[in-house]
């Protein structure tokens, strides 16, 4: 059992294709197959939504990283190339397609990844260093920073292959530009350079790739020795504020002020005031 700050790296069920390591409270998860434009094979993507819902119930992470390797891409989306899963066996006369499956592949496949980051109970930050296309552009919009290269871009690459926007595309697109910009990213399918990203509020930050992994780290750190269950609660009220009315938003407010100020984060932060020092918070 490590403890809070210890590094740790280790291998995983999808060998060297996407890895792990905790250093300092920050869980940096660093997709690995930059030959192949950092495409997401299912083995991957069902690992990271693993290592996402780890990070919620675990003390020693406080905040996590979502990167890449190479400089060409961040994720280009789901390898189409990859091996599939082998069928389930099916009663004779039974169709090869039955009505749900296609449904039920996407709910726990991209969407799953989608939903364990944007219910993870810690921050999470995308450093996209180049290409971030279909499911590995919403895989960088679910996560609550977006930090991006100037030489990245951003491609809603679905309409190209002639296919619905999935990987909760609709959801998180429309909240962050609007509905007509949206519309337009999805139906044209056009590359979006960072510095256009940044204009029109995909990206928090923008910076020469070569400061990104500083710049992620420097951010990490900060979010690292912050009050971890008050942002972890500012996350959720923030992702539910535009789903719900006013009365249901400021409800969820009154119990989440409750619950924060019950943490020892809390206390010391107002006996830091107090006694006119900086605080200290534990992550808890």
């Amino acid at each position: 059992m490590r403890g809070p700050g210890e590094a740790m790296s280790e291998s995983n069920g999808v060998g060297e294709d996407v890895i792990r390591r905790i250093e300092g409270g920050i869980a940096w998860i660093v997709l690995n197959r930059p030959d192949a434009g950092n495409a997401m094979t299912t083995d991957m993507r069902d690992q990271i939504s693993e290592w996402l819902d780890d990070a919620s119930a675990d003390l020693a992470v406080r905040v996590v990283v979502i990167t890449a390797a190479g400089e060409r891409a961040f994720c280009t989306g789901a390898d189409l190339r990859g091996a599939r899963a082998a069928p389930r066996p099916r009663p004779s006369g039974a169709p090869d397609n039955a009505v749900g499956d296609g449904a039920r592949v996407i709910r726990t496949g991209w969407q799953r990844l989608v939903n364990a980051v944007l219910d993870c109970e810690k921050p999470v930050i995308a450093g996209v260093n180049g290409t971030a296309a279909g499911g590995g552009m919403h895989l960088a919009l679910a996560c609550d920073l977006v930090v991006a290269a100037e030489e990245s871009k951003f491609i809603e690459v679905f309409i190209r292959r002639g296919i619905a926007p999935d990987a909760g595309g609709a959801w998180l697109l429309t909240r962050l530009v609007g509905i007509q910009k949206a519309k337009e990213l999805f139906f044209f399918g056009d590359d979006v350079p960072a510095s256009e990203a940044y204009r029109i509020g995909l990206v928090n930050r923008l910076v020469p790739r070569a400061e990104l992994e500083a710049t992620l780290k420097e951010m990490a750190e900060r979010l690292a020795k912050g009050p971890t269950k008050a942002i972890s609660m500012a996350k959720s009220l923030t992702n539910r504020a535009l789903d719900v009315d006013r009365a249901t938003s400021l409800h969820d407010e009154a119990l989440g002020q409750e619950l924060v100020t019950h943490t020892e984060d809390s206390r010391e932060g107002i006996a830091s005031f107090v006694e006119r020092r900086p605080a200290e918070f534990k992550g808890w």
